[in-house]
């Protein structure tokens, strides 16, 4: 008589096959990650003698082994020690080549500048590398309605040039008209200010980045973050669950393919015009 259930149920391996497989993930620098056991999550700073250094949005750093018990994007993983790095060019975040054994160049004394702090962590993160090559240094601002106090103290020259990139610069904003009155003024020749049309820069990622098919829309009357966090189902009460929500975001974004356009081109801008040598 055939036997329909083959071998022994109980030979060696069973629980093996029956067991799903978790996938292998290499702990690339800057992979967030979270440890299933604790629900603590960081970023990787460092993979050494097998183990991995996770380092969290307050900047606490803590050592794991690797292997499993962690989690990628909700998803059980195991991490191992990342590959060597490839010969041959590499690019940056930004698309650009990577220049081999470059080390960062003194600071020029133009300067970028951000209305907050989150807007300097995100142009940092995709055009970091290439900023450090040129020398130019990001500051943030605090809101763009501390531009003119700022200019009024160290006011720009034909070697010391501004860009500024300020959020929801769209016709009949405040935002464009403070852009307008200082580019019309007597610091408008070395000053260059351009924006991008969203709300916040938290909307600078795309949707598809995030796994969503679109940004929730928040009714007018509600502060935009708070509103945004309470979509996610996540905490918004107090500073820091703003802060923890924006590193949840800026942990999705890994190259410049993760932003949109409307961002994209308006940094190269910034980056060409404070490096635009002085006379021209």
């Amino acid at each position: 008589m055939e036997d329909r259930y083959g071998s022994d149920v109980l030979a060696a391996g069973w629980r093996e096959r029956s067991a799903k497989q978790v996938p292998e993930v290499p702990a690339e620098l800057d992979l967030v990650i979270e440890v299933a056991g604790d629900g603590y999550c960081g970023a990787v700073t460092k993979v050494q003698a097998g183990n991995v250094e996770l380092e969290d949005w307050k900047g606490r750093k803590r050592l794991f082994p690797l292997g499993g018990g962690f989690l990628v994007e909700g998803r059980p993983v195991k991490l191992v020690a990342p590959k060597a790095a490839p010969q041959g060019p590499r690019r940056t975040a930004s698309g650009s080549f990577v220049v081999a054994d470059q080390r960062a160049r003194t600071a020029l004394p133009s300067r970028i500048l951000v209305e907050g702090k989150h807007d300097a962590e995100l142009v940092e993160k995709v055009w970091g590398a290439d900023l450090r090559v040129e020398g130019v240094v990001v500051e943030f601002l605090q809101g763009v309605d501390l531009l003119d106090e700022l200019l009024a103290a160290e006011p720009p020259s034909a070697t010391r040039r501004y860009g500024v990139l300020v959020d929801h610069l769209v016709p009949g904003s405040k935002e464009s008209r403070i852009a307008d009155a200082v580019a019309r003024g007597p610091h408008g020749r070395h000053i260059r200010i351009v924006g991008h049309p969203f709300v916040d820069v938290w909307q600078c990622v795309t949707p598809k980045a995030l796994g969503i098919a679109k940004w929730p829309e928040i009714p007018r009357g509600t502060d935009w973050k708070t509103g945004i966090c309470r979509a996610f189902g996540w905490p918004y009460e107090t500073q820091a669950d703003t802060g923890l929500a924006w590193q949840r975001i800026l942990s999705k974004v890994h190259t410049y393919r993760d932003l949109e356009p409307a961002l994209l081109g308006r940094v190269e801008e910034l980056i060409d015009f404070v490096t635009e040598p002085a006379g021209r």
